[in-house]
């Protein structure tokens, strides 16, 4: 039997804190010394009296000792107020929100733009602001290719990759439904654009390259080939279309800034809130179909720049020595012209001082002039003529061929030497005793002595 029903005055209050309330009435007894727990449908149905008191119904009050009960009627605005207070609660604690540190937040009230909220804490009404959270410093890329035709009627296949970021998170949230979407259909529009305005050879090749065919379709000389050739424009040179003359574009390296600077201008003007940070080429080729001819003209060209280089290397090995060389030619032919020049200065400074000596004593140079010349030609002379005076005419002749050769067992200084001594003592005796004309037998007899003294 429950607490409060009637006659259960010995049964406790499970509400009470632990203290029972005795009942009054011919049931009471000592059931205040009774500690056993609470009855859970007994805990129940108090609760349900009480809210359906304070609903205006009438409840049940505690039994008194005839066990009748009196109701009282409760106020009908409290439970309405009450579940106010829990659902503006519950209302408030759900408009909290927190901003992350690489987010912005977009608020919305009705629909209408209200402000853009820093990263934090922040609070706004639910169901009246509608908050978007934007990153505004991750780096967002994706890439693109696709086939177009050049301003020549040719095709290419571009292939790209841009990244981008938000510059503005209420023109990104507010401006465009999608705007990744709308970047992708503006940077294939920009890109259509400048390679339709760019020849073929100006967007599959450099600058350089370009450069190079167009000076040799002039005629002209091309870049960085060796000044030995004479005719570049004789060269074959490979090309898959004639550069444009006025092509958009100068070579493949300026596609991708001149497309970065385009896409940036449209998607300022659209209003995307989207910040381009780069645009990068990847590769532009030909169609599939004649890939195989473009590779062999790349390869072609690649190999008479290899050519190039050989022949570069061959110049740079070859022109230091032929450069000695040349040098020492010029320093031999410098140093005949000094000595020719020296040699005839000094011949006309000789003759010019033997003109003075000449103008002064005109016979006694002329006497040593003749000595001179006398003396310098038959120096040379291997014969040697004696003068033996007025009385005999006739002519030694001495074996001076002979002596100027070395002998056998001795050096030839020492040979020369004593052949002299005996020259010399041979003429002193005959300049001392003259031969006479009637001792010829003698004469023949020294003739011999002289001969064999000479051998």
């Amino acid at each position: 039997m429950a607490w409060n029903e009637p006659g259960g005055g010995n049964q406790q209050d499970p509400w009470s804190g632990g203290g029972g309330r005795r009942g009054s009435g011919n049931g009471g007894g000592n059931g205040g010394n009774n500690q056993g727990p609470p009855d859970l449908d007994e805990a129940l149905k108090k609760f349900q009296d009480k809210l359906s008191r304070l609903m205006g119904k009438r409840g049940k009050r505690g039994s008194d000792g005839n066990g009748g009960g009196s109701g009282g009627k409760g106020n009908p605005f409290i439970l309405p107020g009450v579940l106010v207070i829990i659902a503006l609660a519950v209302w408030a604690g759900s408009g909290f929100y927190v901003v992350d540190q690489s987010e912005r937040g977009v608020v919305l009230r009705f629909g209408k733009y209200h402000e853009t909220v820093n990263p934090g804490l922040h609070w706004s009404p639910t169901f009246v602001d509608q908050v978007t959270r934007v990153n505004v410093t991750e780096v967002r890329s994706f890439r693109q290719d696709a086939s177009m035709l050049t301003s020549d009627t040719n095709i290419v296949t571009v292939r790209l990759s841009a990244q981008y970021q938000v510059a503005n998170p209420r023109d990104y949230v507010l401006n465009v439904r999608d705007p990744e979407q709308s970047l992708r259909n503006a940077l294939d529009s920009t890109l259509r654009h400048v390679v339709g305005a760019s020849g073929m050879q100006n967007v599959l090749t450099s600058t350089t390259e370009v450069e190079e065919v167009k000076q040799i379709d002039e005629g002209g000389k091309v870049p960085d080939m060796p000044e030995t050739v004479e005719d570049p424009s004789e060269l074959p040179v490979v090309t898959m279309t004639p550069p444009v003359p006025d092509s958009l574009l100068s070579g493949r390296e300026e596609l991708g800034p001149e497309v970065a600077k385009r896409l940036q201008e449209s998607l300022d003007a659209y209003g995307l809130g989207l910040r381009l940070q780069t645009v990068n080429l990847e590769s532009t080729q030909a169609p599939e179909q004649v890939q195989d001819a473009v590779d062999d003209v790349i390869r072609s060209r690649e190999d008479r720049q290899r050519l190039i280089n050989e022949a570069r290397a061959y110049e740079n090995a070859l022109q230091p020595r032929t450069e000695g060389e040349a040098q020492r030619f010029i320093e031999e032919a410098t140093g005949y012209r000094n000595t020719v020049v020296s040699d005839a200065e000094g011949q006309t400074n000789r003759f010019l001082a033997v003109l003075d000596e000449y103008q002064q004593a005109p016979d006694v140079t002329r006497q040593r002039l003749y000595l001179d010349t006398v003396s310098e030609v038959l120096g040379n002379n291997r014969k040697a003529l004696i003068d033996v005076g007025s009385q005999n005419n006739s002519m030694i002749y001495l074996p001076l061929d002979q002596l100027g050769k070395p002998r056998a067992g001795g050096s030839g200084s020492d040979a020369d030497s004593q052949d002299i001594r005996q020259l010399e003592s041979v003429s002193q005796q005959v300049q001392n005793e003259p031969l006479s004309g009637s001792d010829n037998s003698s004469g023949q007899r020294q003739s011999s002595g002289i001969s064999r003294e000479g051998r």
